[in-house]
């Protein structure tokens, strides 16, 4: 076994990846999974890769686990106490939070019921008060109900969890749209995650034959937002399909100030962000 110290990566790559092996479309088994996750904390790269992301089912399987969890909360507010209660009486380390709003008729009324969940789970002494909870309101919610929704998860210094893809096309926003939820979060100071579709650093058709954003065009746009650039000009970024444009234009910024705003994005695949980053040269920058 080499004993070569491992790559450490610049800031803007550390922990990028969350790994959603177990979620669509990758489907692996659990051990499996946790096994392979494991692997990689001792593999090159191993910085790149964040938390492993499970099902509050999944805790009694994973009892005493060494990995770092992000959890999926399945049920609505009400579950939120059982799965960190859970995850305390079996020594889990639970290093993040997730759940989906459930009423995408009354979407504050659900952000306030998952506040109240987490307050009261934290004053019972079963959630740290460390633990980040991502929030994810309804793509299919209107936009002042998104909106008021995120000033509810702001408010509760919760972050936002911005789904990008999924199995059917409906599952994909349109770059005007993500760009009108990173533009959200940016104006409420509020920290987001992205999950599914991620894949790859360049927007693309996939093989499914659905335009798949890339998680450097996520990147890209949110410094640009950031920085005050117009939302149109935020839409044009995540549209950017031409790969020696989008990595200038990322050479030229600093990126690292964007993770404190994207902080991750869940993929079923490690492999793939990692040997885009690899081909592309920007893992040393």
């Amino acid at each position: 076994m080499s004993t070569d110290p491992l790559p450490t990566l610049p800031p803007t790559w550390r922990g990028l990846v969350d790994d959603a092996a177990i979620f669509p479309p990758g489907d692996a088994p659990l051990h499996e999974a946790a096994a392979a996750h494991q692997a990689r904390r001792h593999a090159a790269y191993a910085d790149l890769v964040g938390t492993f992301v499970v099902r509050d089912t999944d805790i009694p399987t994973l009892r005493a686990t060494p990995l770092a969890l992000s959890v999926v909360v399945t049920g609505g507010a009400g579950q939120v106490a059982g799965a960190a209660g859970l995850g305390r009486k079996l020594h889990v380390a639970i290093e993040g939070l997730e759940i989906a709003l459930r009423d995408p008729a009354d979407p504050v009324g659900a952000a306030r019921r998952v506040v109240a969940a987490v307050d009261a789970a934290r004053a019972d002494g079963v959630l740290d008060d460390h633990v980040p909870i991502y929030v994810e309101i309804p793509a299919s919610c209107s936009e002042p109900s998104w909106q008021a929704a995120a000033d509810e998860v702001a408010a509760a210094e919760h972050r936002l969890k911005l789904r990008t893809g999924g199995l059917d096309a409906h599952a994909f926003p349109s770059a005007s749209k993500l760009a009108g939820w990173i533009d959200g979060a940016l104006d409420r100071e509020t920290p987001f995650k992205c999950t599914a579709g991620l894949h790859r650093a360049v927007r693309h058709t996939g093989d499914d034959g659905f335009e798949h954003h890339g998680f450097l065009n996520v990147l890209v746009a949110t410094r640009r937002a950031f920085d005050g650039s117009p939302v149109a000009d935020v839409v044009e970024l995540l549209e950017e399909r031409e790969t020696a444009v989008l990595v200038e234009t990322a050479r030229e910024l600093d990126l690292a100030r964007a993770r404190r705003w994207f902080t991750s994005f869940g993929s079923c695949s490690v492999d793939e962000p990692l040997d885009d980053l690899l081909t592309l040269g920007l893992l040393d920058d």
